[in-house]
């Protein structure tokens, strides 16, 4: 399993707004791509904004190149996303993941 995670940092005004776009319409939709398993939506606040990191989770680098393209690393922001976000990460990492219990 792979795990894709990247940060973005929304006003407080904006944080409940992004948080439901992601829940409600970006992280379903993904669901489409073949050989995603699905996320984590972690949310912090952090001095003047909010951070919030998502990690998600992939059967391989091939079904994230599905996703993403052939630069797989650059970030995948749709366009209400990013009108809600102050700043973020240009590109994703992944790591191998392994559960642990």
């Amino acid at each position: 399993m792979i795990a894709r995670i990247w940060h973005g940092y929304t006003s407080p005004a904006n944080a409940d707004a992004y948080e439901n776009l992601l829940k409600t319409t970006i992280l379903p939709g993904i669901h489409r791509v073949a050989g995603y398993r699905g996320a984590y939506l972690l949310r912090r606040e952090a001095g003047v904004e909010v951070e919030f990191v998502t990690v998600t989770l992939w059967d391989s680098m091939a079904a994230i190149r599905a996703f993403a393209g052939a630069e797989h690393d650059v970030a995948v922001i749709p366009e209400p996303a990013a009108k809600l976000l102050a700043r973020y990460d240009a590109r994703s990492v992944h790591y191998e993941a392994s559960w642990c219990p």
